[in-house]
């Protein structure tokens, strides 16, 4: 279970430090980074296995990138 814990840890801190570095030019990148690294989460948390995070990474980065998209058309 600790092994399990520190992996997701590890996963998430990852994806968050590149998400820091990456500097995304538009906010429907940066949602689809975010919403792919929320996404992996859940779907690793829910699911526990990698059909799930591939699942929960591929929605979330749709979904980030609409709401980001719909952010950028506002400005």
């Amino acid at each position: 279970m600790a092994k399990h814990l520190m992996t997701i840890l590890l996963v998430v801190a990852v994806i968050l430090g590149s998400a820091f570095v990456a500097g995304c030019e538009s906010d429907a990148q940066t949602g689809a980074l975010l919403g792919t690294a929320i996404g992996a989460g859940a779907g690793q948390i829910i699911g526990g296995d990698t059909k799930s995070t591939l699942i929960g990474a591929g929605v979330g980065a749709g979904a980030g990138y609409i709401i980001g998209n719909e952010s950028d058309k506002k400005k």
